[in-house]
Order: structure tokens, then sequence, then C-alpha cells
């Protein structure tokens, strides 16, 4: 499974979305819109490998392995 691999995508889709939020307020709308393709970018990364997970494996394992993910993560 990809749990790993899909919070890391998310993680860097939440990190340009609040880069892209942060270059409104100053006025960088260029630079904005660049944060907002590359978050979508990563969402949509993270969609298809858990589209691709939920196809192969039970949703009880693949909650668990992200669960375990998240858990290693506070660490």
């Amino acid at each position: 499974m990809g749990m790993d691999e899909v919070v890391r995508q998310l993680r860097m889709a939440t990190h340009d979305a609040r880069v892209a939020f942060d270059c409104l307020g100053l006025g960088e709308i260029e630079r904005a819109h660049e944060c907002m393709i590359t978050a979508k970018a990563a969402m949509d990364a993270a969609e298809t490998l858990l589209r691709h997970d939920l196809e192969r494996f039970p949703v009880d394992e693949i909650a668990g392995e992200g669960a375990k993910v998240m858990a290693e993560m506070a660490d």
C-alpha cells in the first residue's frame, strides 16, 4: 500500500495551498496561481494513489495503514 505516499502528497498540497493563500494576501497573484496548481497536482496524486489502493485492498486494511503512518508522523 502507498499510504505513506498519500500522506506525503496531502502534506505537500496543504503546504502549497497555505503558500497560495499567503501570496494572495500579499498581492503576489502569479505566485499564488503557481502554488494552487502544485497543490492541485499533489491532491490529484494523493487521490490516484488512494483510489488504486481501494481497488486492491480492503478498506479496513488501508485505514489501519493510514493510522500507522499518521502515528509515526506524530512521534
